[in-house]
């Protein structure tokens, strides 16, 4: 059907057909799914499907084997969902109203019964008055209780199509009256129907009708109807707020005794009769009692809110006490359950029932504690901060006997092989900052998550811990242990002798860039971090390269520029060094990941930088000019008797004298200043003062451009550059672009070697 269905339908189909009449239970199982997956994928149109499919489907409803006959239904319910009226009425709703009658068969009415529950929602009112509801009644008054109960469930679907007149005219007494049947099973139908459409039931019919009924089942229950026990123990917490509003007094206390003697039906009973049938019929009764008072545990909140949560204490708290020491593990699992709902119903009560988590927090059952982890962050919240009258005395006396209780649960995790638990309650662990001090974490629990880590085999339940104590990290404010942890960290992780610790290692610094700043990262991890890349198992080399684009986005430019270098200088060591195939392979993949990102640039760090530097800058040309003043008057002296020739020049201003010593004094100027006190020996290292000299000079315009050139390189350059070689003032240096620093450096080395020669010679 998914690659040619014209060509499935037209071939494969019809074979199918065929087959079905002869085949086997798994067989027809399997075209029943094969069916239903034809029309959830949408294979072919809804009217090619109503077309092909739809009479298989509606010939094999009432198969002999009750197991082939649902399938086939189920395939069916969920196809009428998507055929439209005019399909649904010629093919199935004609056809069932002779399936529906008395004459037919039992597996063909229960069939009709499921189907005109479907059809309620297809079709209007009017339609269903005149054509579906004389079948119900029907069927509901059938000689065999199961189709009677089967179409007693199916009323409440038919109820909400038919809406509120219809239900109350014709439903209703329905109901009354199948309450009253003779079979239990329709009773137990009849009951929680009626409490399923309560809601659709007015003031009156709730007090007139609905109420005796409950009544009465709650009287029968202990007496003649224990069948109906289980079911109204589920649905009393329902029942109660639902006919709230119509309770005298004494019909409120009624109720609320009776959900007291629910909870604890069957914990006064005894067992251990010597005949095996009394001994077995015990034991099934003792089921259903266990099942009762998980069901009283399950409608506790709702008691709550029916009795108001001012009276908790006077009316509940006793009942509340013995279903969390109940002897039964489902009982306490679900009281487990539920604790988040009562401790938010109580609110500033919340104070009362701290011993009852304390004892659900040590419980034998890990089943218990799972369920109670489940909202322990928001628990111990309400403890410790709910309600303006739970005073703050009240909380800090509730704190010692919690944190016993909270590490001893952790410690019976910890031994059991139950390790999701584990796990859980460890992640759950992670809100303690916002509930006990920081001191307390650091004691009792900080040192117990390190301890975990470097000795459970469990590895979700070492990244759990790593975490939680990186939050507890974060919440601490003592740099003393700060310090203590970070140490413990990085020696006893990160420079661990088992391989296992500094992968973890490298788990707990991911969660540190989680959790803490980029810049706290880069003070005590960023280097522990990169000397794994030294490491001498390929695993953690491997697992250091998938994490490096992580650490290269906590460093900031220019703060931590020396760490990039050192980031660099790893990777290309790695690059260099790596003998591991798939060491390397990653590592050639994370530097293509590193190129494309980008580095973040502290603005603020940046504009510092560049303040001092131009600072530095004009303090150096300050000084510059007033050396080159003085030695502006040393040097004409000298200048008017050297005559200078440079050939080559292709300046257009005229060759005369004054031209000539103007261009020598800057030159001397300009080489006496920007030499380095190492190479102010002219005469020993003439090279090196034409080189250094540049270089000085470029160092005040930008530190990171640092330049030299040979002899040659000026000779090459000079000849074809301008006279005008005017030295640029301390305001605008900053200014020239690197082709006019190239052509003043040509011209005044040019220059200054010139006048040294002439001064060589008259020497």
């Amino acid at each position: 059907m998914r690659q040619n269905p014209a060509e499935t339908l037209r071939r494969v189909l019809p074979k199918i057909r065929e087959v079905l009449h002869v085949a086997g239970v798994e067989m027809q199982l399997t075209a029943a799914v094969s069916f239903l997956t034809v029309l959830q994928e949408e294979s072919v149109s809804i009217h090619t499907y109503s077309h092909s499919f739809l009479h298989i489907i509606l010939q094999h409803l009432e198969h002999r084997d009750a197991g082939v006959s649902n399938a086939w239904l189920e395939t069916l319910l969920a196809v009428i969902e998507a055929l439209p009226k005019e399909t649904i009425r010629h093919e199935i709703l004609n056809p069932l109203v002779s399936k529906a009658q008395l004459s037919q068969t039992l597996q063909s009415r229960l069939v009709s019964c499921k189907i005109m529950g479907k059809l309620a929602n297809k079709f209007e009112a009017h339609i269903i008055k005149r054509e579906i509801l004389p079948l119900v009644k029907s069927l509901c008054q059938d000689v065999e209780y199961e189709v009677r109960t089967c179409m007693c469930r199916q009323l409440e679907h038919i109820a909400q199509g038919i809406g509120t007149e219809l239900t109350k005219t014709v439903v209703l007494p329905e109901l009354v009256e199948l309450a009253r049947d003779e079979g239990s099973s329709v009773r137990l139908a009849a009951f929680e129907t009626l409490v399923n459409l309560l809601d659709m039931f007015d003031a009156d019919d709730r007090s007139q009708t609905v109420l005796p009924l409950v009544k009465s089942f709650c009287e029968k229950s202990f007496k003649a109807d224990e069948s109906i026990l289980v079911s109204l123990s589920f649905h009393l917490g329902k029942l109660c707020n639902g006919l709230y509003g119509i309770f005298t007094p004494e019909q409120h206390l009624r109720f609320l005794e009776f959900y007291k003697k629910l909870s604890t039906l069957g914990l006064q009973q005894e067992n251990g009769h010597n005949d095996n049938q009394l001994q077995l019929q015990t034991l099934e009764q003792e089921k259903k009692y266990i099942s009762v008072r998980k069901n009283c545990a399950y409608n506790f909140p709702a008691m709550i809110v029916f009795v108001d949560p001012k009276n908790f204490h006077l009316e509940l708290y006793s009942i509340f006490f013995c279903l969390c020491h109940d002897p039964e593990v489902p009982v306490r699992y679900t009281m487990a359950i539920s604790f988040y709902e009562v401790a938010k119903l109580l609110n500033s009560g919340v104070y009362t029932i701290h011993k009852e988590l304390v004892t659900l927090l040590q419980d034998e059952s890990l089943e218990v504690l799972d369920a109670l982890v489940g909202h322990l962050p928001e628990i111990l919240e309400l403890m410790t901060n709910g309600g303006e009258n739970s005073g703050s005395e009240s909380k800090l006396l509730s704190i010692p006997d919690l944190i016993p209780a909270l590490t001893t649960a952790e410690q019976r995790a910890a031994t059991s092989l139950k390790w999701r638990t584990h796990e859980k309650l460890l992640q759950k662990y992670a809100c303690l900052p916002h509930i006990i001090s920081s001191d307390q974490i650091y004691y009792r629990f900080l040192h117990r998550m390190l301890t975990i880590i470097l000795t459970n085999n469990v590895l979700p339940v070492q990244k759990a811990a790593a975490r939680t104590l990186c939050v507890y990290l974060r919440y601490n404010r003592k740099q003393e242990q700060r310090h203590e942890v970070i140490q413990k960290l990085i020696e006893q992780l990160g420079q661990g002798k088992s391989y296992w610790n500094r992968l973890r290692f490298l788990d707990t610094c991911e969660f540190i860039m989680e959790l803490f700043s980029k810049s706290f990262f880069c003070k005590y991890f960023f280097l522990p971090v990169l000397e794994l890349t030294h490491d001498p198992v390929a695993n953690v080399r491997m697992k250091l390269c998938y994490l490096l684009p992580k650490v290269k986005s906590t460093l900031k430019i220019p703060t931590d520029k020396h760490l990039l270098q050192q980031l660099e200088l790893c990777i290309r060591k790695l690059l260099c060094q790596e003998k591991d195939k798939d060491v390397l392979t990653i590592v050639k993949r994370t530097v293509l990941e590193l190129d494309r990102m980008e580095i973040s640039v502290d603005a603020e760090q940046l504009e510092k930088e560049k303040q001092q530097n131009e600072g530095r800058s004009t303090n150096i040309n300050d000084k510059m000019f007033e050396k080159k003043r003085r030695d502006s008057k040393t040097s004409s002296v000298l200048a008017k008797s050297i005559t200078l020739s440079v050939p080559g020049s292709s300046s257009g201003t005229s060759g005369g004298k004054d031209d000539k010593k103007s261009k020598l004094v800057r030159s001397q100027s300009f080489s006496t200043q920007a030499l380095h006190p190492k190479y102010s020996n002219i005469d020993k290292c003439p090279n090196k003062s034409s080189a250094t000299g540049y270089t000085s000079s470029v160092s005040g315009m930008g530190k990171s451009c640092m330049l030299s050139f040979s002899d040659d390189s000026f000779r090459a350059h000079s000849t074809g550059n301008s006279g005008n070689a005017a030295f640029p003032s301390s305001s605008s240096r900053n200014l020239f672009n690197s082709a006019d620093q190239k052509n003043n450096g040509n011209k005044e080395s040019q220059s200054r070697k010139m006048s040294i020669k002439n001064r060589k010679s008259n020497s």
